[in-house]
């Protein structure tokens, strides 16, 4: 897996979970047995740009907020802003939908993350399948998201 070799390699301290088959965050918490906010909700976000233009976000907040989809739209100084359709969503991240690493491998995916999920000392997140998920140490992924000049930024718009 793509994601294990880039965290080896950077000696990130992880562990993984195997787990019933389970994709909403809710639930999947439960059986990992974390809070709720500890989990990487990751949601793939479309903004339009100009009339045949767009930029896709990979969206990461805690498993207990929603996206602030205006804030990403403001962001991107778009003129339109919705949830990417589930096939453009599986294209750019590699995964399906339920199992969105918090991880961005396209360059076409641009990776923006609210400060708020880094306030645990791990985060959760689905391994790309729906019955596996790693427990990531959340200053190794702080570290990442440095080297590859991620945004953290708040973009939550509250509870889910």
């Amino acid at each position: 897996m793509r994601l294990v070799s880039l965290l080896d390699a950077h000696g990130a301290r992880y562990r993984v979970i195997d787990h019933v088959p389970e994709g909403r965050t809710e639930v999947v918490s439960r059986h990992r047995g974390h809070p709720v906010a500890h989990a990487a909700k990751c949601l793939v976000v479309m903004v339009k740009t100009g009339k045949r233009t767009r930029r896709y976000f990979l969206a990461v907040v805690p498993g207990d907020a929603r996206v602030d989809l205006e804030g990403l739209k403001d962001l991107a100084d778009g003129t339109y802003v919705s949830f990417a359709s589930a096939e453009k969503a599986e294209a750019l991240s590699g995964s399906v939908s339920g199992t969105i690493l918090p991880f961005s491998f396209d360059p076409d995916l641009e990776l923006v993350v609210d400060p708020r999920l880094l306030e645990h000392p791990e985060i959760f997140f689905n391994a790309a399948r729906l019955d596996r998920s790693l427990a990531l140490n959340t200053q190794d992924y702080q570290d990442h998201l440095r080297r590859i000049g991620a945004r953290i930024r708040p973009i939550t718009a509250g509870e889910a």
